[in-house]
């Protein structure tokens, strides 16, 4: 299939998950909804840790290390659930899997079309967080110091991995019932606990830690804040400080390979079931 086919499936498919995660309802009122939402998800974050140290300033290093994890968190919790759900959407509730299989499309494309609808929308989202963060709550971050290329370098590595680890979830749910939800929210829980999103991963026991470092998204959400705060002290917190961020690029870029080459294999794997059991176009009273 040539390239161009594969761009206009994508663009396709972008636009259809933009048409459905906005409800087909107006701009202007969809546009209002994103914006409440990041903040009353960060509210919730800053009251927390308002109880637990009784002001932001008595800790700013801190407050930032836990407030720019939860916010590029959303990344995981978005973008790799929206690729998951594609799959159950389509097969479930609106049950066009079968004729999408039967489209001369690459599904896998059309899955990351569709997801890219939650990549845009998640952006605007945590760009929100941040400017609220930096106006309302004083964030110390200083744009003008921001190590960009850094940053450019972790979020399209970063964001390929979640894509990666979507695409594998989806291809699990080819295989399950209503229940792949349960798992996806699960496997979204553990990289929210071992990943170092909220916490430094040395509050891990040690085999906690030695899952934590096995998970790419560790390096990512390590990366993005040292490149938001270079040499503001971020890597005295999260526990990698031994190493530099050449280094930490280096591991993200090797273990998003092969987390790309296990989600191609689990994919594959699942669709030739999938296609052998019959439950391309199962239902389950989703």
């Amino acid at each position: 299939m040539a390239v161009s086919d594969h761009l206009r499936t994508l663009r396709h498919a972008t636009w259809l998950g933009w048409q459905m995660e906005s409800n087909w309802t107006r701009p202007w009122l969809f546009l209002i909804y994103s914006i409440a939402r990041p903040i009353a998800a960060t509210l919730i974050l800053v009251v927390m840790f308002l109880v637990v140290k009784q002001g932001v300033a008595t800790d700013p290093l801190l407050f930032s290390y836990t407030y720019l994890g939860s916010a590029f968190f959303m990344f995981v919790a978005q973008v790799m659930m929206g690729a998951t759900m594609v799959i159950m959407e389509d097969r479930e509730h609106y049950q066009t899997l079968r004729q999408l299989y039967i489209a001369p499309i690459s599904l896998r494309v059309y899955i990351i079309g569709r997801a890219m609808s939650k990549l845009v929308l998640t952006s605007m989202s945590v760009v929100i967080s941040i400017g609220f963060g930096i106006v309302v709550l004083g964030l110390p971050l200083d744009l003008a110091a921001v190590d960009w290329p850094l940053f450019t370098a972790a979020m399209v590595l970063g964001i390929g991995c979640i894509l990666a680890i979507g695409i594998a979830l989806a291809g699990i749910t080819f295989l399950t019932a209503k229940h792949s939800s349960g798992i996806n929210e699960g496997i979204g829980g553990a990289f929210y606990l071992f990943c170092g999103t909220l916490f430094p991963i040395t509050v891990l026991p040690a085999w906690g830690q030695a899952i934590g470092m096995a998970i790419p998204l560790t390096y990512w959400l390590e990366l993005v804040r040292r490149s938001l705060y270079p040499g503001g002290g971020m890597e005295s917190i999260g526990g990698l400080g031994q190493f530099s961020s050449p280094t930490l690029l280096l591991f993200l870029l090797v273990s998003s390979l092969a987390f790309l080459a296990a989600s191609t294999l689990i994919f594959r794997f699942a669709d030739r079931r999938a296609r052998q059991a019959g439950k391309v176009d199962m239902t389950t009273s989703y």
